[in-house]
This record gives C-alpha cells, structure tokens and sequence, in this order.
C-alpha cells in the first residue's frame, strides 16, 4: 500500500523540503530534472511534486496522503487536514502593513471600506470580520507590497519573514495575525488506513528536525570533576559518563547540547580541567 507524498514543486518551502527528505534518508531528487513524481528508497513511499499552495487541497481530498506546505497555505485553503509536525523552517509572520506615510498607525485607525490588496483572501476576510471592520478586498498574485505605492490600496495583508520587503516599499506593520512555518500535513483517512508508514514517515522527519541546532560534545574529565561538568553540560537528559582505562581516575563524558552553547562549554569545561574534547555534528536525533 503506497503513501503518496506531496512535496512544493517550487517556491521558498522546495529547498529545505527536499533537503530534509534527503538528511532523513528518504530519498534524493535530482533538482536540475523537472519531475511530477519520484520513488524513494521505500517502495512503499512516492513523492509527488506539485504547487504548495494545492497541497492542503489534494492532501484533504487524499489524492495525497502526506504534504509538506505552509501553516499559512493550510489556513487560507481551509483545508481539513492533519498537521503532524512543524518542520522547523519557511518562518514567517501574516501581518497587516499601510504605507508608512498614511494616517494608519494601529488597528484602530482602519476605517470602514478600506481598500486591502492580499495573495490571501481568506486568512483576510475572517481576520477584518473578526475586528468588525469592513474593507474592501482585492486579490493579488503577487507583489502586494507595490500596491500602497501605486495608490490602488490602504493597506495588504501578507506574509512577512524579516520585514525588510516591506520597510524597503515604505510599509509599516500595524499588526500581526499569526506566525507560520512549514508543516508536515497528512490526511485523516489515512491516518488510520496508513497509520504504520505515515508514523515512520513522521519519526523520519522529527529525528532531523530534532537534530538540527544540537552537537555532540565529548571529552576527558578528571574523576573529582564530574559534578562541575555536569553543571557545565546538562544535556537533552543529562550527560553519559563512562570510565577510561588510565593510571589516573578519568572518566568519559559525553552530551548533546545547543549548537549555539558549545563555545561558552568548552571554555568553561576546560577551565575545570576538561581535556581531548570532541565537538560532532549530529544527523538525527530519535524521539
């Protein structure tokens, strides 16, 4: 029985999707080769590669059982599907922004019949409806920043990963209405029909998002220093101590960490007499 995997055929969520199927052995795809299909290394498993924004459409419908997408792809689709794993790249923020030249500082300067451009008309509506506002919306497929500019809009709503689109087309952000990244998504059917391979799937994807950020740190520790190295090194559930065959007591100490912390670790593990320490990068991390 074959799960068929939905995956973005393009946009800023191919990249790291494909590069997260490969980092937890899934499989490989040749990005100079346009493809509407891809085995895997299980064949059980096969890849379909289609836009982001239907994949909430087809994954719903289960002519996928499996996508990756956006949360705010799945929002604005409405969707109904499974989100199962949040996949740790694709941030962003749906926010609301006017030209910085209008008179539109806050929510509560929007009047009624404001004219509001978007790619998401429906994440739209329901944002206005809920603050009792009427606008009028317009659709875009793009480039909803130039509209202010152009004089065609009060105000977009759009999505928004440092800001600088928008600070460089003279928009200023007047509020927020959610955060979203890319999301492992599956279908509820399947859920029960496939529930084995979806999980292997699933604990797949999570042991290399789990490992992203994390390194391996090991290194040689003086016996009468175990307890300030501990404090030095916790660890995901505390470090993993053995001892080492020596004429002198000295023990093993090994821990994964932040990727970020392991500077301040070994400064401070050496200071304490830490010696032979080993920084290793770290593939999957298994739940």
């Amino acid at each position: 029985m074959v799960v068929r995997f939905a995956i973005p055929n393009k946009g800023r969520l191919q990249e790291p999707a494909i590069k997260l199927l490969e980092d937890a052995g899934i499989g490989s795809v040749d990005r100079e080769v346009r493809q509407l299909f891809a085995r895997t290394r299980d064949p059980e498993l096969e890849l379909i590669f289609v836009r982001a924004q239907d994949i909430p459409g087809l994954v719903a419908k289960g002519a996928a059982n499996l996508g990756i997408t956006g949360h705010d792809l799945v929002l604005e689709s409405g969707a109904k599907v499974a989100e199962l794993l949040d996949l740790g790249f694709g941030f962003a923020r749906m926010v609301v922004a006017a030209s910085e030249r209008s008179n539109i500082k806050a929510v509560k300067d929007i009047k009624a019949g404001a004219r509001v451009t978007t790619e998401f008309p429906n994440v739209a509506k329901k944002y206005f409806a809920k603050k009792g506002l009427k606008v009028e919306l317009s659709r875009v497929s793009g480039a909803a920043e130039i509209t202010p500019i152009v004089g065609v809009a009060d105000l977009i709503v759009d999505l928004s990963s440092t800001g600088t689109t928008l600070r460089t087309h003279g928009l200023r952000v007047i509020d927020t209405l959610f955060e979203t990244s890319a999301r492992l998504v599956a279908n509820r059917r399947s859920m029960r029909k496939k529930r084995a391979k979806i999980g292997e799937v699933k604990t797949a994807l999570e042991s290399v998002v789990r490992a992203r950020g994390k390194k391996l740190v090991m290194m040689n520790v003086p016996e009468a220093k175990l307890n300030a190295i501990k404090r030095i090194m916790p660890g995901m559930a505390g470090p993993t101590v053995s001892r080492v065959e020596a004429a002198k007591p000295i023990l093993a100490v090994q821990a994964v960490v932040e990727a970020e912390r392991v500077e301040e670790i070994v400064r401070r593990a050496k200071q304490v007499g830490a010696r032979d320490i080993l920084v290793v990068p770290i593939e999957r991390v298994l739940p």
